[in-house]
């Protein structure tokens, strides 16, 4: 599996998608933005220009030649992704802190960056790797769908917890107000946010795995 995964990291993806990520990130710079944003742009323009680019490499057919396990084929691949997602959290995670220091005084309107808003960020991308992957490999290489309806659903998310952010006091209060400066609440917080992405996350490589066995190929 681990081959595999160095195949995509160093074959298979432009490494403009590896820089990304830092591009991204700095946009967390930008005071008392929409900072769910600087992390979309994974399923904006990394998701759908990597699979577009499996695609045209005939990367399924490719992989199925060599000697590997159909579960490790989806194994390597969702480590792939999660690599990705990890790569633009943690670089945006380090932008942000540098965000509260330079603004100690600023009054956020959206989410500012503690950690527990970093813990719905996890959940967003737990979302979505439920649905895109669990979706994708129906086929194993239509992904239009798949990162339609997974993006789709994160969008929803992550605007529905912003509204939700601004019109309750009490969700206001917590990622904004005092329950900012609790350090027990925000990393309660941050840890659900990393089980609900991590079970969602195998949980879809699972259903992936039983449907790419069904893939005629």
């Amino acid at each position: 599996m681990y081959n595999l995964v160095m195949k995509d990291l160093k074959l298979g993806i432009n490494p403009w998608f590896l820089a990304l990520p830092f591009f991204a990130g700095a946009l967390m710079l930008i005071p008392s933005w929409i900072y769910f944003i600087v992390l979309q742009y994974f399923f904006w323009i990394s998701v759908p220009n990597i699979f577009a680019q499996f695609k045209a490499q005939n990367d399924l057919i490719f992989t199925t030649t060599m000697p590997v396990s159909r579960k490790d084929i989806v194994k390597a691949r969702v480590t792939v992704i999660v690599i990705l997602e990890l790569l633009h959290i943690v670089i945006a995670m380090i932008f942000g802190l540098f965000t509260i220091h330079l603004y100690p005084n600023m009054n956020y309107y959206f989410f500012a960056p503690h950690m527990g808003f970093w813990g719905l960020c996890f959940v967003m991308l737990a979302i979505f790797n439920i649905i895109f992957i669990s979706m994708y490999y129906k086929t194993a290489y239509k992904y239009g769908l798949a990162a339609t309806a997974s993006i789709t659903t994160a969008l929803v998310f992550s605007g529905g917890a912003q509204w939700l952010g601004i019109q309750n006091s009490f969700v206001f209060d917590i990622f904004n107000g005092s329950g900012a400066d609790s350090t027990a609440l925000q990393i309660s917080i941050l840890i659900a946010g990393i089980a609900i992405f991590t079970v969602f996350t195998i949980a879809a490589c699972n259903i992936a795995i039983k449907r790419l066995e069904k893939v005629d190929i």
